[in-house]
């Protein structure tokens, strides 16, 4: 029988009401996470995890401001506001997450050059995180994404995994969007057309 696994994206204290970066209505998931992580035999966790001075920081870039689009090396990329920063209280999991059944915790966005929305790949879509062979290593086949936010991290997440020929849900009650400019509705079609099962 394939094995399962929850992924739980990116719930960490900066995407959260209050942080840098807040997803509205980020905490509000977190019992749900919670319930899923008790019910799921393998919890794979995803931590944002900048370096100061990132190079998808606005702060980085003279005259931007956050949610402005560069072009980077490897194609459009969207400023933000420094967040999740290695190290501080923002880039922590929320305190009401219950984390520890994790079996892995898969930290992204570490090299300073390049920005990581997925759990699989940096933002060139080529340099993989090394989730992708764990998982298929340890048999497991079937992935369930949960987290923050639906239309960055954990849709480019889900579309990777797809295309790594994985089975994927998202569980859209465990999630929540930024919704930049119509970024949720565009990331929903883009999820179906791939064949993610949303839930």
């Amino acid at each position: 029988m394939a094995e399962e696994a929850l992924i739980v994206i990116d719930v960490q204290n900066d995407f959260c009401p209050g942080g840098a970066l807040a997803v509205e209505g980020g905490e509000e998931i977190v019992p749900v996470v919670n319930r899923m992580i008790e019910a799921t035999p393998h919890v794979i966790l995803t931590q944002d995890w900048h370096p100061a001075g990132h190079s998808s920081f606005a702060s980085r870039h003279n005259g931007k401001t956050p949610f402005e689009t560069v072009e980077a090396d490897y194609g459009p990329q969207t400023l933000w506001p420094d967040h999740c920063v290695q190290g501080t209280k923002g880039a922590a999991f929320h305190p009401e997450l219950e984390w520890t059944r994790a079996e892995l915790i898969v930290r992204k966005g570490f090299r300073p050059g390049i920005d990581s929305y997925s759990a699989f790949f940096e933002n060139d879509r080529k340099t993989p995180t090394g989730l992708g062979g764990y998982l298929k290593e340890r048999g497991i086949s079937k992935l369930t994404l949960v987290g923050l936010a639906t239309d960055f991290c954990v849709a480019y997440s889900a579309l990777d995994a797809v295309r790594l020929g994985f089975s994927v849900t998202v569980a859209m009650e465990a999630c929540r969007a930024i919704d930049l400019g119509g970024s949720l509705a565009a990331m929903i079609g883009e999820m179906e057309k791939a064949g993610v099962r949303l839930s």
